[in-house]
Formats: C-alpha cells, structure tokens, sequence
C-alpha cells in the first residue's frame, strides 16, 4: 500500500497561515546556474516561488546576474562570489528555510564544488543537491560532508537521473542494477534522501523506498529536473520533512506534465509549460484557498 495516498499529500500542501510573511513561508537559497547555463537558475527559481516559498534568493554566476535579473524582478539575486564569503545559512521554525545548489552548473568546474561544500559545510537547513553539483557529491570530500550532516541530525538531498546515481554509486562499487535497491544504498551509503528521477521515480531515506510512477514522456526534456529541484527546495525551506517533500513536489510535477501535454501533447511540452501548470496541479490536488489543512 502506498503511504503517499492523495488525501495524505492534500494534507501536506503548504497553506499560508493568515498571519504568515514572506520570511514564515520559507526561504530558499537557490546557488544555481552558470556562464553556459542561466536558464537553469531561471527555471528552478520560478518553480521555487510557484511552490510557495516566500523568499526565493538566486546565487549564481556573475555573468547570469542580468539574465536572472530581467526573468522575474522579484527574485533577490546575487553573484555567487560574494555569497562564499557571506553569512551562513540558518533556519528556525519562525524562519524556516533550505538550500538548494548544482542546477544548471558545470560538472567539470572547480566553481561548482567549492559552492556545493560551502553549502555542506556551512548551511544549518536542509541542503539540496541537484545537476551539476552531484559530479562533487559523488568523491570522498561530498560523501564525508553527507555523511557529518547527517550525524548533526541535518537533511541532505540528491536528485539524480540514471547516469548521475550511477556515478554516485561507482566511487563505493554499489550494484546499478535495480533502481528501488539502488536508491535504497546510495541513502544509506552517504546518509541522505535520494530521488532517483525516471520514467518511475524511486525516493528512499534508506529506511524505506516510495514509488511515484505517475510521469510522463513530456518529462524528457532538459530544464525539467530544474523545475523538479525548485519545488523540492521550496518545500523544504517551507519546512516539510525531506521524504514528504520530495513525494510531494515529485507527484505535482508529474502531475503539472500531464495537464501540459493534454493540452499541448507530449511533443510540444516544454520544461516552461510544466511550471505555467504546477497551479493547476496544486488546485486539483484539492488546495483551495480559505481552505484548512
């Protein structure tokens, strides 16, 4: 029986409080993009914000600043080098927040993981680690920082496609064979929660796996694992637990996909339709606003 029936995921829908603020409703820090890759940031930003947190801050490279600037002026947004050297960050429950990095970076860049163990190393919050990112997750250095997180009791995520996991599970010669399994160890090899992305999306905290088989074809394009990391980062910095985030976010993005391609068809779906249709997934999930939880 899957845990993750609807009426559970209705109920972990992040509603506004009436007295809420922008700072109560989250804040993400999303470190993501590159010279070659801005649209990445811009993407997974966007799906940050549809998701709901109230403070979504892009950290990226300076020659994407623009870029990110003029998509959505009311992203904060700041150049990466004066990030490595500012303020950690810190999360309370009146100031909930999370991290999300490696969108859109460059896997051979000495800059993608010096900004990854920044994040390890200093963020007291959840910290994300998608794309580009995972290259530096998968050495000794990543899977130490994973692994002294989880110790301190702080969530650490990855979401991996195929090859990513595959890289991830060859630094500790871990059979690839069987995705549930192979989600399964990588969460309890590194002590974090895995979403093994797929035609079937495996999520495992290495205690026990979920299924979400609810994707679609329209899905296997470049940019929607972006979109698929900014909801996820969204609802950690809004406080969720890390495996009902990741069920959650995963289940509205296949769901968002769908309703694209029924209008559109699955050829024509782009990662940017899958965001115009997360509020429309939200909304059939059964979210209303005045509604309670």
């Amino acid at each position: 029986m899957n845990p993750y029936e609807s009426h559970r995921l209705r109920g972990l829908l992040p509603y506004p409080d009436r007295e809420a603020n922008k700072y109560s409703r989250g804040h993400l820090v999303l470190v993501a993009g590159s010279a070659a890759y801005p649209g990445a940031a811009c993407l997974a930003a966007l799906a940050a914000q549809r998701m709901g947190a109230g403070y979504t801050e892009v950290v990226t490279d300076p020659s994407a600043l623009p870029i990110v600037q003029s998509f959505r002026p009311s992203l904060v947004v700041r150049s990466d080098e004066t990030w490595l050297d500012g303020e950690p960050l810190t999360a309370s429950p009146a100031r909930p927040g999370a991290c999300a990095v490696g969108s859109g970076f460059d896997p051979g860049d000495e800059r993608s993981k010096r900004l990854l163990f920044r994040a390890l190393d200093t963020a007291d919050a959840p910290v994300l680690v998608d794309g580009g990112a995972l290259a530096a997750l998968a050495t000794d250095e990543g899977r130490k920082r994973c692994r002294e997180r989880f110790v301190c009791g702080l969530p650490t995520v990855a979401t991996p496609h195929g090859g990513e996991a595959a890289r991830l599970a060859k630094l500790l010669g871990l059979p690839t064979d069987d995705a549930r399994s192979l989600a399964r160890s990588l969460s309890l090899a590194y002590g974090i929660v895995v979403v093994l992305k797929g035609p079937v999306t495996w999520i495992s905290d290495g205690e026990a796996e979920v299924c979400m088989d609810e994707g679609t074809p329209a899905l296997a394009k470049a940019g929607t694992g972006d979109v698929l990391a900014g909801m996820i980062g969204s609802l950690l910095a809004q406080a969720l637990a890390p495996v009902d985030a990741c069920v959650l976010a995963a289940t509205l993005h296949a769901h968002a996909a769908r309703f694209a391609s029924d209008d559109l068809t699955s050829v024509s779906v782009t990662p940017e339709d899958v965001l115009d249709y997360v509020p429309r997934a939200i909304a059939a999930m059964g979210f209303r606003d005045g509604a309670s939880r």
